[in-house]
């Protein structure tokens, strides 16, 4: 008896610590709602109070008013479209070819790919964008996305562990059956490994949404602008307005949050499996 009050007693206050817990991680998140529904004057009498005055939910539409927002958004869409599908069928093509094709020198090429993984970002960002400024590709969406068409060392790795869990059996039996690579590649391995494909997605996604430095350095016309750059530009003004500038955030984090809710299933199926096969 002792025990199970014990134990009761301990699962509670684990509880109310994760509700204590959550709540302070989330109270930037209630702050930036609170001033994004808040007027200007209200903001600058600069008195605490997560509740507004006067809820201004227009805020949320004059938004698109105060700057080109829309224009923003889209041309990040298609940039963050075009990328997350490129990660993922580049990468699972290349990982299906480490995990399930024999060819000479395989292990040296996949330890030389591992390897660009020691390489930090920084390192190639002037190179590229020598490289990127010499062919005239400034000012085009073309260095933000190339880039992703070559192939990523650790979205390759993390595709390769679920293609090795494939069985050979299945791909021998479509051999005899006088399929190609191609076809078992698109036909049998990618929906056996949908899991992993969801996980390079939402990492993708997340990475190609919220970049502020590729736009920063390669884009200079205001109507290419994504939404990161465009509200950095907005914050810079001479004056600025918060509460647009929170609405702006909270939109743009709204996808994010969106997409893990709907594929977090995924997302932790493939984390467990990743795991599980590192282990054995």
């Amino acid at each position: 008896m002792y025990d199970s009050k014990n134990m009761k007693f301990w699962r509670g206050f684990n509880f109310l610590l994760l509700i204590a817990g959550s709540l302070f991680m989330m109270a930037p998140l209630f702050w930036m709602l609170s001033i994004s529904l808040k007027s200007m004057d209200e903001i600058y009498r600069g008195e605490f109070s997560f509740i507004p005055d006067d809820i201004q939910f227009s805020n949320f539409i004059e938004i698109f008013n105060v700057i080109p927002f829309g224009t923003y958004f889209l041309n990040t869409s298609v940039i963050t479209v075009i990328v997350v599908l490129a990660n993922v069928f580049v990468n699972a093509f290349i990982a299906y070819g480490f995990a399930k094709i024999k060819f000479k020198g395989r292990k040296a090429l996949f330890i030389i790919v591992l390897s660009t993984m020691m390489l930090p970002g920084f390192v190639t960002l002037i190179p590229q964008y020598v490289i990127f400024a010499k062919i005239g590709l400034v000012n085009t969406y073309y260095p933000l996305i190339i880039p992703h068409l070559l192939g990523s060392a650790f979205n390759i790795f993390l595709l390769r562990q679920f293609f090795k869990g494939v069985p050979d059996t299945y791909i021998e039996a479509a051999k005899l059956e006088g399929a190609n690579h191609f076809q078992i590649f698109f036909k049998i391995a990618l929906p056996m490994v949908k899991p992993a494909l969801f996980t390079v997605a939402i990492f993708s996604f997340n990475g190609v949404w919220n970049d502020f430095l590729g736009p920063l350095l390669y884009l200079n016309d205001e109507s290419l602008y994504t939404l990161q750059l465009g509200l950095q530009v907005f914050q810079e003004q001479s004056t600025t307005q918060w509460n647009y500038l929170m609405v702006g955030s909270l939109l743009i984090l709204a996808p994010v949050i969106i997409l893990f809710f709907f594929f977090q299933k995924y997302f932790i199926q493939g984390s467990n499996i990743l795991g599980d096969r590192e282990e054995k």
